[in-house]
């Protein structure tokens, strides 16, 4: 491999950016596709199918064979609220091969005893947050019914263009807290992002069942619009 397209290969893994490294296997000729390169590409559609789904594949161009080594970042979810409802889903996203991060400055929800095996951060969303750098591979999801804890970890995961952002709530609650980040200077069409009443319309009533919802919106979320949302980041 050329030297200075396997920097740039490793810049972008380093930085958790999603690239598909094509190679001519006749020729061996090799390029470096991202997201914002797919349209209008004569491998688009192969392209766009490696990026939504994160496998490499052996495709055909004409009498050229090429191979499309997609490195695509594992996704993330990020939790605020240390609840029910976290205690099923950070499991059943482990499960699904998410990396879950939960953050709740209650110490005595966020335990070890209480999430085993789940990274914990008892802090405030405006300590923890950026350590975690949120990025287009990761989904957030608020869970506290507490502005103090939702509010600041929505407003950086619209603005770090988290693929998925949710929070829970009822419509008028989610009314307010659309006013409250309308008023830190997010726009309409950013506040329109967020998943709420979060999860999908299934009639959930258990916290698992809510979990289960909450969860079936990320992955089709994660699954359904893979370039979208790094082009708008």
């Amino acid at each position: 491999m050329d030297l200075a397209l396997l920097e740039a290969l490793n810049a972008e893994r380093a930085a958790r950016r999603a690239t598909v490294l094509v190679t001519e296997l006749g020729s061996g000729r090799q390029r470096l596709v991202r997201p914002s390169d797919v349209e209008g590409d004569p491998l688009a559609a192969p392209l766009a199918e490696a990026f939504r789904t994160g496998k490499s594949a052996l495709v055909e161009e004409g009498n050229e064979r090429v191979f499309l080594t997609a490195q695509v970042p594992s996704p993330r979810l990020v939790i605020t609220g240390a609840v029910h409802i976290s205690q099923a889903l950070a499991p059943m996203a482990a499960l699904a091969d998410f990396s879950v991060t939960i953050i709740d400055p209650r110490t005595a929800f966020a335990t070890a005893e209480r999430f085993p095996g789940v990274d914990i951060r008892a802090e405030w969303p405006e300590v923890a947050l950026p350590a975690l750098r949120l990025d287009p591979h990761t989904a957030l999801v608020a869970l506290t019914h507490d502005p103090k804890i939702d509010d600041p970890a929505l407003a950086a995961a619209l603005a770090a263009g988290c693929f998925y952002v949710g929070a829970l709530g009822s419509r008028k609650t989610h009314a307010n807290r659309l006013e409250r980040l309308a008023g830190r200077g997010h726009a309409p069409d950013q506040l329109a992002r967020i998943h709420a009443p979060i999860g999908l319309d299934i009639g959930s009533v258990s916290p698992a069942e809510i979990a289960v919802a909450i969860l079936g919106e990320v992955i089709a979320d994660l699954r359904r619009k893979p370039l979208r949302r790094e082009r708008a980041a």
